[in-house]
């Protein structure tokens, strides 16, 4: 089963509320779980989808057998944290004065970077949109999920890394083999090391699980194998 996160797809927010937290997806997902009768779950979950999947398990953990947790971009975990989350701060605001272009393409530079961010990393020159073919122009629309709702409030989230590590919910933390010295690898490792388990290589990078629906390929076959080995495992 997949859903559609408040705020994407066929959920669209009708409140005219200006940002969407973790708890609220959390919540979402706890309703959902409950609604259908359908735990306790087995939840694959990457990038904020990891974020608000382990708030469920630290909030709900009957509801959780296993978490699969790709790449959460749980930032706070940082040694650089201050600047990844000033630099998520500042797109957010590039996003509402300057639209989707300029803003994303802060996002991809930020998200490409290796190794810890420098602490000059906000005074450098803007990335040029039309490098990463994103229009420069404004289109006046607000509605991106990512930079609108999500961003800065999904990756500044503090986790309770005392209630996941308390909760019978098998906790499994993936990292893409391409990933480790980008921003969401770094995040990703160390939530395992803060939960007390090893990050578990999963094929391609963030977005390995892609096959191209979304502009993005990855490595879907062999990042399927490996969930599924993954989930064989008691």
């Amino acid at each position: 089963m997949t859903y559609d996160p408040r705020s994407s797809g066929r959920s669209q927010r009708t409140d005219g509320a200006p940002v969407t937290t973790p708890q609220e997806h959390a919540d979402d997902l706890h309703r959902l779980i409950a609604a259908l009768g359908a735990g306790p779950a087995d939840i694959f979950a990457s990038s904020g989808g990891a974020v608000n999947a382990l708030v469920l398990t630290a909030g709900h953990p009957e509801q959780v057998r296993t978490l699969v947790a790709h790449e959460p971009p749980a930032f706070g975990e940082l040694p650089d944290a201050d600047t990844v989350l000033a630099v998520c701060a500042d797109i957010r605001q590039t996003y509402e004065r300057r639209g989707h272009g300029p803003a994303m393409a802060k996002f991809i530079d930020v998200v490409m970077q290796q190794g810890p961010l420098p602490a000059d990393y906000l005074s450098r020159p803007a990335p040029d949109p039309a490098a990463f073919g994103l229009p420069a122009d404004d289109d006046g629309s607000r509605d991106d999920p990512l930079l609108g709702q999500n961003m800065p409030s999904c990756p500044a989230y503090r986790h309770d890394f005392d209630a996941l590590r308390a909760a019978a919910t098998r906790v499994i933390v993936g990292v893409g083999e391409e990933s480790g010295a980008t921003v969401t690898g770094r995040a990703a490792t160390a939530v395992a090391e803060r939960l007390g388990v090893p990050p578990v290589t999963f094929p391609g990078g963030h977005a390995g699980f892609l096959g191209g629906e979304y502009g993005q390929t990855g490595k879907p076959d062999a990042f399927a194998a490996t969930l599924r080995e993954v989930l064989s495992q008691p």
